[in-house]
């Protein structure tokens, strides 16, 4: 097939053979797994796989079962696959098929107290604050648990934030009342559901972003980011500087799945990031240019990474809301990024992949488009059902298509009956009995889809190997998250608890003597700071907890408050010193890491510009626009975008002297902000220096005619 060849002969041109899984375990904790063979792996795969498919069935087949059974077994599943699967210290040698006898104890025990409170969850709700010292036990237990759990698998930073605050709360209980402190503070950081440990974080966690991670392990196996990287190389692959565009496109849709910075850079840059040095692009660039695309995975709707369904649930609006709005500030963020790649490849004279390489769109769309048919479906389906029940949509919907034949011809095309028997399932359950039964007709088609794949012999993606391992991965993925939620869920439960968010509101509002700019201008450092050793979701629960209330009350709308705390608390992944993603893409590159960040950082300049506008002018954000203000704030934006990027990279048509990048930087920015004024100044500006620069770009063609002339 055409495909195949494509990739052949892209593989061809990588010199360098990049070790993906040694990367993963370096810079992304949740990678820094056992490995297990024979007997062993079977058992840890079929816990693993339990767990995916218990989570399914919870959402489909039991959707009224009790918050506390749903959390509280969730978090059981959690402990229990962590401590078997991650081992206590980073580099321990024993790694394969040995689990020390300590992390089983940790794992029953962990587990476990998680479980007692599933089992007796109706005596813990009747005894209210009255636990005694059993339930107090269990708790701390649970708690000290997850904490080490927390620091195996994301990391020690994390645990110091949560501890400062604990700390607070310990005082706090005791200055209350000395006797019930312990008591009390073991009730409303584990036993209250409404605000401690399994509060809006965890709820979240396992209602919808759980579904959602098994999903991007289900797109991964049907082989939908190949097909990204040669719809990306179909269209931009040929263009000057070709292997960088096709990263930061590839990189734009993967996210649309992934929610992972590190992944992504390490998933699509172990094909692009070699393809872009034997372009010509210096080892630090083409490292910064996958981690900055990366990054930027996480701000693309429809998925979004997980933060977003935090945001939902937090800020009360549909994620559908939260998907639209993201929308223009995603295309400028990339927008960016790939202007500066084109300015960087035209100045440095670089040109794109040979023909042979580039896959025919048409041929691609054709062969291939179906793999798009599980995002169309979730998008569809979430303007119609909740976003857990979407997510399983598109679950079924991913199943589906990796039931079409991989090689269709005149013999296999009696095949493509195979996708069409479990819609066929789904309609005839659904339709005559009712929406009552539509849940429960998924998760039938589901089970039809894994009982086709036995009998397919291997002439489909979907094999019963793949869906195990899709639902492996699946459950392995949602631990690091699941246990930040955890923690996190705890440090929110504590500002709840203490008062301590109405504190800082009453204490740092006043300093900030009602400046916008300073107070936003800090919560962009603390975001930053924050998110060099905490994970994105916990990053931006905490910030939405403390900092996006004292936002609102200086007057920022909801919605415009919590995207920016999230935009900050992503934009970590790529700034020094700590940027993981930046990091990952230089072991690729074999690049200086300090420098790949430092570029990567200013590659992704967009994403710390776009934030300040929206928070002075939500219009960007759509609220409160008309249609054809919208049409303007895009196009005006976009163009300031291409002038900011032309002002960073010092090039347009051609090499801009220094006060030709001053004033596309701020004529750029004076475009970017929404306002019909600004828009005039800028437009001005950036006029009169693109008339310089075809003057200029006109007199340097002429020039070498000229000396051959002469």
């Amino acid at each position: 097939m055409e495909d195949t060849n494509i990739n052949v002969n892209i593989n061809d041109m990588i010199d360098e053979k990049v070790d993906a899984d040694a990367i993963m375990q370096e810079f992304d904790r949740e990678s820094n797994t056992r490995v297990f063979t024979g007997w062993r792996k079977g058992v840890i795969t079929a816990i693993m796989v339990a767990f995916s498919t218990y989570m399914i069935s919870m959402a489909l087949l039991f959707p009224t079962a009790t918050k506390y059974t749903k959390l509280t077994t969730f978090m059981a599943f959690m402990l229990f696959i962590g401590y078997l699967i991650f081992p206590a210290y980073k580099k321990q040698t024993k790694r394969i098929n040995y689990v020390p006898f300590y992390d089983i104890i940790l794992a029953v025990v962990g587990g476990g107290s998680f479980l007692y409170y599933a089992i007796f969850q109706e005596d813990i709700i009747l005894m209210s604050r009255r636990i005694g010292t059993l339930q107090i036990v269990v708790a701390l237990i649970a708690i000290i648990l997850l904490a080490e759990l927390v620091r195996r698998a994301v990391g020690f930073p994390i645990l110091c934030v949560a501890g400062v605050f604990v700390i607070y709360a310990i005082y706090k209980a005791i200055e209350n009342n000395p006797a019930t402190a312990l008591r009390n503070l073991m009730y409303s950081l584990y036993y209250d559901v409404a605000n401690g440990l399994f509060s809006t974080p965890v709820y979240v966690c396992t209602t919808f972003i759980v579904l959602f991670i098994i999903l991007g392990a289900l797109l991964e196996r049907t082989g939908i980011g190949g097909f990204f990287v040669d719809l990306a190389n179909s269209v931009a692959g040929a263009s000057v500087g070709g292997p960088a565009k096709v990263a930061v496109i590839s990189s734009a849709l993967e996210g649309m799945y992934s929610g992972s910075s590190v992944a992504n850079t390490v998933g699509s840059g172990s094909i692009t990031i070699p393809l872009m040095k034997k372009t010509g692009y210096k080892p630090e660039f083409a490292a910064a240019a996958e981690a900055a695309a990366s990054t930027g995975g996480q701000i693309m709707p429809p998925i979004m990474g997980a933060a977003a369904f935090l945001m939902a649930e937090m800020t009360g609006l549909s994620y559908a809301t939260i998907a639209v709005t993201a929308i223009l500030p995603a295309l400028l963020y990339f927008t960016g990024i790939f202007l500066m790649i084109h300015f960087e490849a035209k100045k440095l004279g670089l040109k794109g992949l040979p023909k042979e390489a580039i896959p025919n769109f048409f041929k691609l769309i054709f062969k291939k488009g179906y793999l798009l048919f599980p995002i169309v479906i979730l998008v569809i389906a979430m303007n119609h059902f909740s976003t857990g029940v979407a997510a399983c949509f598109a679950i079924l919907g991913a199943l589906v298509v990796s039931l079409v034949p991989t090689e269709l011809n005149k013999k296999t095309a009696w095949r493509l009956i195979f996708p069409v028997i479990p819609v066929a399932v789904l309609l005839a359950i659904w339709l005559p009995l009712g929406t009552a039964y539509m849940t429960k007709a998924v998760f039938i088609s589901m089970v039809t889809c894994i009982a086709l794949s036995f009998i397919t012999k291997d002439t489909t993606t979907l094999s019963p190997k793949i869906a195990v391992e899709a639902l492996e991965n699946g459950a392995k993925n949602t631990v690091g998250v699941a246990v930040a939620c955890g923690v996190a869920g705890i440090i929110s439960g504590v500002v709840t608890m203490t008062a301590l968010g109405a504190l800082l509101i009453n204490t740092l509002v006043p300093i900030a003597e009602n400046s916008m700019f300073l107070a936003l201008f800090l919560t962009m450092i603390c975001c930053i700071v924050l998110g060099m050793g905490v994970p994105t979701t916990a990053n931006y629960v905490i910030m939405a907890t403390i900092t996006a209330p004292i936002l609102i009350k200086m007057g920022l709308p909801l919605l415009a408050a919590h995207m920016f705390v999230f935009y900050f608390g992503i934009v970590a992944d790529i700034t020094p010193p700590v940027a993981l993603a930046a990091y990952a893409g230089s072991a690729i590159a074999k690049s200086n890491p300090l420098k790949t960040g430092v570029t990567a950082t200013r590659l992704a300049i967009t994403a710390f510009i776009v934030p300040y506008i929206f928070a002075y002018d939500p219009s960007m954000l759509f609220i409160d626009a008309a249609w054809y203000d919208i049409i303007r704030i895009a196009l005006t934006s976009i163009i300031g975008i291409f002038a900011v990027s032309a002002g960073m990279e010092g090039y347009m048509f051609v090499k801009c002297p220094w006060w030709q990048r001053i004033l596309c930087l701020g004529g750029g920015l004076l475009l970017i902000v929404p306002t019909l004024v600004t828009d005039i100044a800028g437009l001005a500006i950036i006029a009169v220096i693109i008339l310089i620069q075809k003057l200029s770009e006109k007199k340097a063609k002429k020039a070498p005619s000229a000396a051959v002339t002469t």
